[in-house]
């Protein structure tokens, strides 16, 4: 037993406990695809997402040297037809690059020499476990000897963080070169891959990259976050497992929701991100749990690439709006990029947004999410283009604030000829999406509602101030080819000021409509 080399159960054995969900039933769709043609398999996750905890299941699962039952025979796995015929059954190859990343950088090594320090581990650890093996045999013909001539079982590769060197050495081909050439030796060599390779699964961020470079890793079938297909259900939670577990913890499921769900799939539904639900339920509390481990997730690194108008499109996803996106043409790295679209892309592989397979679009997912595109509202030097959509959202905030209307109507006259084509600015639900990118600024300061039941009818769009806040509460009545009094006038007839009694007397009114004939807006405010 090693530490890369049938490495056991142990890791696996620490984290399987009575808070542990059952995602036994991925071992299956891997199982199914054992010495067959599609053994080969990349799953990419954003962090957090538990690839980690997937790799160290299934390394104590096929692990030949130890005994593994007591830790899956009560899981669904065994409902299964094939769980007795490949438990603990391969020799099993498990590697976190991540892990080689750090050891080099703690001593002082150059990235380069990740490749030859996987490649010395593993020929040191098969001397350590069948110390006949001749040091001058190459690392693969040491492995097909380790078959051969001990157990007769064939290896199970399991890589976590795969492309981890591919990101970290982005400025060294060479050393990219070095690494691909590596896994090209192991899976896609038709004199080591059929014989050795009963079957190899991949994690990684992002999806093999399209231009033809990494060919050498083009034989796996790929399960990206857009396309997660079989395995849509082990990219995280499911709502079933998340309520399971809130009823486990004491936690309240729709502030859950709230926080941690917005990733959907076909046939599968609301998948929630493992990591921070598993936090929520340890800490007793739902807050962000969001990391990041390398500049690379920041979004600040990607905001400045104002391609077409890619942070006006950050500030309508903010708002609330979904955006239409062509994830197809994206390259599968984390340098080139050609449209705002390529940035959007990444920004879904990286968790930041989620992505609706019927329609094309993404949007913010959850609380916790937003609170990281909230930061960007307050960030200083992020581009000219950026800093103007957020100065003048103030200025409209504190425009209605101070109750001129004419200023807020010229604000949104300013917004809809620069950002909404004609043709598309129709109807008042046009008209709302342009309000909601109006006042972006509000985000952390005021708790938005659309659609408020209250009183005789539904409120448009309110904007509720935070605990500590002194500013006024604003409902926002819309209205297209009519009067903008006469959305305030609506407010009061149909007492939509209802819900908001507590806020009675610090509660703005705000009328606005738009004219289709004279392409002008108007608006009306006046208290409660």
């Amino acid at each position: 037993m090693g530490n890369y080399i049938n490495p056991g159960n142990q890791a696996f054995n620490e984290i399987n406990d009575e808070d542990y969900v059952d995602k036994t039933m991925l071992i299956s769709l891997v199982n199914e695809r054992i010495r067959k043609k599609n053994k080969l398999i990349c799953i990419s996750r954003p962090r957090r997402f538990g690839k980690s905890f997937a790799a160290k299941m299934l390394s104590a699962y096929y692990d030949c040297t130890c005994d593994s039952h007591s830790l899956f025979d009560e899981m669904k796995i065994t409902e299964t037809g094939n769980y007795e015929k490949h438990l603990n059954q391969y020799n099993v190859i498990s590697l976190d690059i991540t892990s080689f990343i750090s050891d080099a950088k703690s001593n002082s090594l150059p990235l380069s020499e990740v490749p030859k320090m996987i490649i010395e581990t593993l020929k040191s650890e098969l001397k350590y476990l069948d110390p006949g093996l001749s040091a001058e045999l190459s690392l693969n013909a040491e492995l097909s000897r380790y078959i051969n001539e001990l157990n007769g079982k064939q290896f199970i590769f399991i890589i976590d963080e795969w492309d981890a060197l591919i990101r970290e050495a982005k400025d060294e081909p060479k050393t990219q070169e070095a690494y691909l050439n590596l896994l090209r030796g192991w899976f896609k060599n038709s004199n080591f891959t059929p014989k050795v390779v009963a079957a190899a699964y991949m994690t990684g961020i992002l999806p093999i990259k399209k231009d033809g470079s990494q060919s050498a890793i083009s034989d796996f079938d790929e399960y990206p976050i857009l396309e997660p297909d079989d395995f849509a259900e082990f990219t995280g939670f499911t709502e079933e497992e998340v309520q399971k577990k809130c009823k486990e913890s004491g936690l309240d499921f729709h502030e859950v929701k709230e926080w941690y769900d917005g990733y959907d799939f076909p046939d599968i539904g609301a998948i929630y991100n493992p990591y921070s639900v598993m936090k929520a339920a340890e800490k007793k509390k739902c807050k962000s749990y969001w990391k990041k481990t390398t500049a690379a997730e920041s979004l600040k690194t990607y905001i400045n690439m104002n391609f077409d108008g890619l942070q006006e499109k950050i500030a309508c996803l903010i708002a609330g709006e979904k955006i239409h996106v062509e994830a197809d043409e994206f390259q599968n790295d984390f340098e080139t990029f050609s449209t705002a679209d390529d940035v959007l892309t990444l920004l879904i592989h990286l968790g930041y947004l989620t992505y609706n397979e019927e329609d094309g679009t993404v949007r913010i997912p959850n609380n916790e999410v937003r609170g990281e595109f909230r930061l960007l509202l307050s960030s200083v030097n992020e581009g000219e283009a950026w800093m103007k959509l957020i100065m003048r959202s103030k200025k409209l905030l504190d425009a209605t604030l101070k109750e001129d209307a004419d200023t807020v109507a010229e604000i949104m006259e300013e917004i809809r000829n620069e950002h909404y084509a004609p043709q598309f600015y129709n109807n008042e639900q046009a008209l709302r999406a342009v309000i909601k990118y109006a006042y972006i600024c509000t985000e952390g300061s005021y708790i938005k509602t659309e659609e408020l039941p209250s009183g005789k009818g539904i409120a448009d769009v309110v904007y509720i101030p935070k605990p500590m806040s002194d500013h006024p509460a604003l409902l926002i009545e819309l209205k297209w080819n009519k009067s903008s009094g006469g959305a305030v006038e609506q407010i009061r007839k149909k007492k939509y000021d209802t819900v908001l009694k507590p806020l009675k007397d610090n509660l703005l009114l705000v009328g606005i409509n738009y004219d289709s004939k004279t392409g002008k807006h108007s608006c009306t405010i006046e208290r409660s």
